[in-house]
């Protein structure tokens, strides 16, 4: 017989009365106790620290200090941040900058990688990737000259997995670069970056992660794998702020012989000589472009601290738990009602989102935000994902969150829905 599972509200405070991260949840600003928020993976919480930090930066660093804060700590801060971020993506120090937006980042990155394999025409990639990922990558062979063809690798087992095999066989001689969210956005999908970067670099191609889905949640090793090129976001389970900064690393071998297609001022050796011929910094250094957005950058730093003590290998113990225990109620309450879970069973290839499938998904999320206060996201065609954040999901919210979607399904309250969607979803 299958092993009986424990649904009850009370094994869910039990399991949050064991949480040896618990106590971080204090650290961020919850407004309303009632409402359950599992989209950190689109937007992390707002930690309490940012809130004095700013105030201090507004008042003090920019109303007092003027232009003088440049040269008492700003100037700096793209190269202090991205030594916090290291460790956190098994980087050497000097391999990584908070600079730009995450697509700015994979342009200049992807665009460097290419012209690095000037007789390779491939660039591979898959269907799982984000979407604005792939938009750069078009552009990118639209602004090289038409030179390049894109590979989208295709998915098998229903879009949960993509297809191994076929990536494999697609990496040839030709092959200039391979690019892959580690953990891709729909799913939850979480490559073995170590076996791809392998598998890429016996072809000798190059290779990017985009982080922006497992940073904060999943141990990640790029120079333990010896990765190329990598980027990430710092607003999801950073927790940095909407349109905080992005990060990119550079692996250390590759440094000096990388150029960046985008040569900005802060990425100068000695921008302040005003020399008018370029000579490009060292290290990741050259990849920075125009100023950088000191208040959101400085908002990044107050909220790392919380992500660095908890520590990622407590962070990713307690999102598999998370997203196990909410698996676990999905096959007992919701599998029945009609969902299909889209995401893999297996923890080691699962980052910190459960996908639920549904033909009404669009319409269930707006009932779960609107009439139920879960907020959850949908992604097209039939997604809607469970964002699980270690530092503050507690397994009492994973509970209420299901139990509020077999409400939502059990009274029909999705019905009063349009299939119509909002701008943001």
């Amino acid at each position: 017989m299958p092993p009986v599972i424990d649904t009850t509200r009370e094994r869910a405070h039990g399991l949050d009365q064991d949480d040896p991260l618990a106590q971080a949840r204090a650290a961020f600003v919850v407004a309303d106790p009632q409402l359950i928020y599992l989209d950190g993976n689109s937007l992390g919480r707002l930690p309490k620290a940012v809130f004095g930090r700013i105030q201090q930066v507004v008042q003090e660093e920019w109303g007092v200090g003027l232009i003088r804060s440049w040269n008492a700590g700003w100037w700096e801060a793209p190269r202090r941040l991205g030594e916090m971020i290291a460790p956190l993506v098994g980087a050497a120090p000097g391999e990584v900058m908070v600079s730009d937006s995450t697509s700015i980042n994979l342009f200049k990155l992807a665009t460097a990688a290419i012209n690095l394999r000037p007789g390779r025409n491939r660039v591979i990639t898959d269907e799982f990737n984000f979407p604005s990922d792939l938009y750069v990558l078009e552009g990118i062979v639209r602004f090289l000259g038409n030179r390049h063809q894109i590979i989208r690798i295709g998915a098998d087992d229903h879009d949960i997995v993509p297809d191994l095999d076929e990536l494999e066989s697609a990496i040839d001689e030709n092959t200039a670069l391979v690019t892959l969210s580690h953990v891709t956005f729909k799913s939850g999908y979480l490559y073995d970056m170590r076996a791809i970067t392998d598998m890429a670099h016996r072809k000798g191609a190059l290779v990017l992660w985009d982080m922006s889905h497992s940073v904060g949640a999943v141990p990640i090793g790029l120079d333990g794998c010896d990765a190329d090129f990598a980027i990430g976001c710092t607003y999801k389970y950073l927790n940095g702020g909407p349109g905080a900064p992005a990060f990119l690393y550079v692996n250390a071998a590759r440094q000096e012989e990388v150029v960046s297609p985008i040569w900005g001022w802060w990425g100068e050796a000695r921008p302040f000589d005003f020399e008018l011929d370029y000579q490009p910094g060292a290290g990741p250094h050259r990849f920075l472009t125009g100023t950088a957005p000191m208040l959101s950058m400085l908002a990044v730093e107050a909220a790392l601290p919380l992500v660095l003590e908890a520590g990622i290998e407590r962070l990713r113990q307690k999102s598999v738990a998370l997203t196990e225990y909410a698996i676990e109620l999905t096959d007992a309450r919701l599998l029945p009602l009609g969902f299909v879970l889209g995401s893999p069973r297996d923890p080691n290839r699962r980052g910190s989102h459960v996908s639920l499938r549904h033909p009404d998904a669009y319409r269930i999320n707006r009932a779960l935000i609107e009439d139920t206060h879960v907020i959850p996201d949908f992604r097209a065609p039939d997604n809607i994902r469970l964002g699980f954040a270690p530092l503050y999901t507690t397994y009492g919210e994973v509970w209420e969150a299901i139990d509020r979607i077999c409400r939502v399904m059990s009274e029909r309250l999705f019905e009063k829905y349009s299939t119509g969607r909002l701008g943001v979803t």
